[in-house]
């Protein structure tokens, strides 16, 4: 083979002006361009890897997901065009929300030391702990694991004493009885609030500032409904699962701040084996706890944080009987180390449990939020 001998080249020298005039030659810059482009997308291919045969097809497996997954999750899954695959084992999908978009929620590490005892709860919502939904924010666990149950609990450091923790609902639909129990009974005592009330969020903002950890009620289906009508979001009973979840989305949108939810009714709803899996294993994929006034007690939930009051201390509406039923509690407390009720938000109820709260720690008792007594 013949061999062809170049000259030897020495690179140009190039005045100023002969400089500037490459710089500015629009031909040069858009070679530049191009080089530059196709630099890009080498690094980018080295990044990623050679393409995997057959197209940019990604398999994901459901396989152990759809065991755990609500009645109806799956026959809500329709694809665009012709029938559903489910492919065998590729990935593990993780149980784990996703993180909050970009500008709706920061890092959890973020998230505020726990503040001394009866001093003003973190204000909500805690970056992290939550993420857009269809309705409003949502929330979710935290990229670390940590849930909104641990988020927006009161603190609590127990003293050796009986604990007697007390929860009262209905609060948020009547102004004058919402203010006087955020403003009027100890910062220990936890209060539920109507997922209907009106300014709800500022409410729950108002009883955190107060102290208080805060429960949001669920509206559930009665034996005796719809004669009892708990209102248009009622989880019912007979219903499938989609319906179920969509609802309590609903529900657990209308505000943040809140460690867990409580049931509003639900005799019906909370006896059906279906119906409280599908409201559980929701409850435990977000982190929040569910504390029931005493018709769940024999209901447990794998994974869930939960706890039942053993009274309601109203039941009958007038001061006698409530005294007698806060007695009651006392006398749990001492056989068991702890006791949990419930009340609502009458006029008489909150008088009467102020009161009773006063000397409650001078009789031996630690009055205490309803979050530290769960399991």
């Amino acid at each position: 083979m013949a061999t062809i001998a170049l000259p030897r080249l020495s690179a140009p020298s190039l005045g100023g002006a002969q400089l500037k005039g490459l710089m500015t030659n629009r031909y040069v810059g858009l070679a530049a361009a191009t080089l530059l482009l196709a630099a890009a997308a080498f690094g980018l291919a080295k990044v990623l890897g050679p393409a995997a045969p057959g197209g940019g097809t990604v398999r994901v497996s459901l396989t152990g997901v759809l065991a755990r997954a609500p009645e109806g999750w799956r026959e809500t899954l329709v694809p665009l065009r012709g029938p559903a695959h489910i492919s065998q084992d590729v990935i593990r999908l993780s149980e784990r929300p996703l993180a909050p978009l970009t500008g709706i929620g920061s890092r959890p590490d973020k998230l505020l030391p726990p503040p001394p005892p009866g001093a003003p709860l973190p204000v909500a919502p805690v970056a992290g702990f939550f993420a857009p939904g269809p309705a409003g924010p949502l929330p979710i666990i935290a990229q670390d694991g940590r849930t909104p149950f641990e988020a927006y609990r009161r603190p609590f450091a127990p003293n050796g004493r009986p604990k007697i923790a007390l929860m009262i609902g209905g609060l948020g639909l009547n102004a004058r009885a919402t203010q006087q129990a955020i403003e009027t009974l100890p910062a220990e005592v936890t209060l539920s609030f109507s997922p209907y009330a009106e300014g709800l969020q500022g409410w729950i903002d108002m009883a955190r500032a107060h102290g208080h950890e805060v429960l949001l009620e669920t509206p559930m289906e009665p034996v005796d409904y719809p004669d009892n009508d708990p209102g248009p979001y009622t989880l019912m009973a007979g219903a499938q699962g989609p319906d179920t979840l969509k609802k309590l989305e609903w529900i657990l949108s209308r505000a943040t701040g809140y460690f867990g939810v409580t049931n509003y009714l639900g005799s019906k709803f909370l006896a059906s084996d279906g119906a409280y899996q599908t409201f559980s294993a929701a409850l435990k994929g977000r982190g929040v706890a569910f504390v029931d006034d005493g018709s769940a007690a024999r209901r447990g939930g794998k994974g869930v944080v939960r706890g039942s009051a053993e009274r309601v201390i109203d039941d009958q509406l007038n001061p006698a009987a409530i005294d007698q039923q806060l007695v009651a509690l006392e006398a749990g407390a001492l056989q068991r180390g702890q006791a949990v009720g419930s009340g609502f938000a009458y006029p008489v109820t909150l008088e009467k449990v102020a009161q009773w709260s006063r000397a409650l720690t001078d009789r031996g008792f630690q009055l205490t939020p309803v979050s530290a007594l769960v399991h």
